[in-house]
């Protein structure tokens, strides 16, 4: 049996660009793609924490240390900028890779730079 785990995600990301007329999907920094972990063309989940939407799209990548975090297409249309968002991407894992698996978890600033990285989340307290 496999399970659905969540692999990667950029926490609190900053929409930086909407670009209703260029190819559907969300373009990310380089950089900040490869420390979550995630993948050019990988789907992904977008949570506006702004507004409530949520919606997938796909990845592309942007130059790297831009901070470019851009909606394109008809994503364009669920965020405005400015708008602080989770990028999520997730996995199938068989019981084998899960006892070694560690998310990575990416908190951003308002400017898309990282303030820290880490694999787990705080037990959240009553």
């Amino acid at each position: 049996m496999k399970t659905t785990m969540l692999k990667g995600k950029l926490h609190m990301a900053c929409v930086t660009q909407a670009e209703l007329w260029y190819d559907g999907s969300c373009a990310i920094d380089r950089d900040l793609v490869e420390l979550a972990g995630l993948r050019e063309f990988e789907k992904i989940e977008i949570y506006n924490v702004t507004n409530g939407e949520r919606f997938a799209t796909y990845v592309i990548l942007a130059e790297s240390g831009s901070g470019t975090i851009s909606m394109n297409g008809a994503a364009a249309r669920r965020v405005q900028m400015g708008d602080r968002i989770i990028i999520a991407a997730y996995g199938e894992f068989d019981e084998t890779e899960l006892a070694d698996f560690k998310p990575k978890l990416v908190y951003l600033t308002e400017e898309n730079k990282v303030e820290r990285s880490t694999n787990t989340i705080p037990m959240q307290m009553s």
